[in-house]
């Protein structure tokens, strides 16, 4: 069953900027223990002035239960705030993307990315522990799976009480289920919560995708019309990643979202399309 309500070990994490900047020395303390200069895993990360949000996603991995050696590659987009300040005080890896926009950021952490499996995240998600190792273990024991997506939900930041989001994250785990069995799987991937193999993401040109399209979904199906295997849903709900609402109170709020979501997968042909 999933939460109802926000799970105590991910509560810790949901805080501002002002509280968590006291946890920078061990958060910084913790990177010290997980990052190699040859890892297995690199996290990328893009982000655009997260200085308030950032803290909770560094803070989250940090305390990652994986075994594996892992390196986190935050990507400064732009940010005119303290983002880049912030992460670097964490002790990741940092790095400037001066041209806008998602795609040019994933790609750019891509570029220097040293591990076997890519995960990528977003600076304004919280991480449980075994996340990490639930994301890539599939991708490790079996080839013929070529990308790994999982659960999320949603903590709001505005009006909408969480136990609507409980009600919308059921009606959008069957919707899920629908596109993996009868339409296009592509739609369920999502680019804050989801892993590949580093070298077949370049062979396809990384994140890079058409207009009217996603990079996150695109990827999926090129990695998979490339030959590199198949897809894989991690429903483990102890591996549920917290997102704020942000974007869904930026497209109008969670009725707008869920008319918009049986629409979209109504109409996924896009995805499909080749330019």
């Amino acid at each position: 069953m999933r939460p109802i309500s926000i799970p105590n070990n991910i509560f810790k994490f949901n805080k501002g900027r002002a509280e968590l900047e006291k946890k920078i020395p061990v958060i910084s303390e913790n990177f010290k223990r997980l990052h190699s200069e040859n890892p297995l895993i690199s996290i990328i990360i893009p982000a655009y002035n997260e200085e308030e949000n950032i803290l909770k996603t560094l803070y989250s991995l940090s305390l990652t239960s994986s075994l594996h050696p892992i390196e986190v590659i935050v990507v400064n987009n732009n940010s005119k705030d303290e983002t880049e300040a912030l992460a670097k005080a964490c002790g990741v890896v940092c790095i400037t993307e001066p041209k806008q926009g998602i795609t040019n950021a994933r790609n750019s952490g891509l570029a220097v990315a040293k591990g076997t499996y890519i995960v990528n995240a977003d600076a304004d998600t919280i991480y449980p522990a075994p996340w990490l190792d639930d994301m890539v273990s599939i991708l490790i024991n079996d080839p013929s799976i070529c990308l790994s997506y999982g659960k999320f939900s949603f903590i709001p930041i505005a009006k909408t009480p969480r136990l609507v989001y409980f009600f919308y994250e059921y009606i959008s785990d069957l919707n899920r289920k629908i596109c993996q069995l009868f339409k296009e799987e592509a739609l369920n991937v999502y680019g804050f919560n989801s892993s590949c193999r580093r070298l077949e993401c370049i062979a396809v040109d990384g994140f890079n995708h058409p207009p009217g399209t996603n990079e996150d979904g695109w990827l999926a199906i090129k990695l998979r019309e490339k030959g590199y295997g198949k897809f894989h849903w991690v429903t483990s709900n102890r591996s549920i990643v917290w997102t704020t609402d942000r974007r869904i109170q930026i497209d109008g709020g969670i009725y707008k979202a869920t008319k918009d979501r049986l629409v979209k997968n109504l109409s996924f042909t896009h995805l499909r399309k080749r330019n």
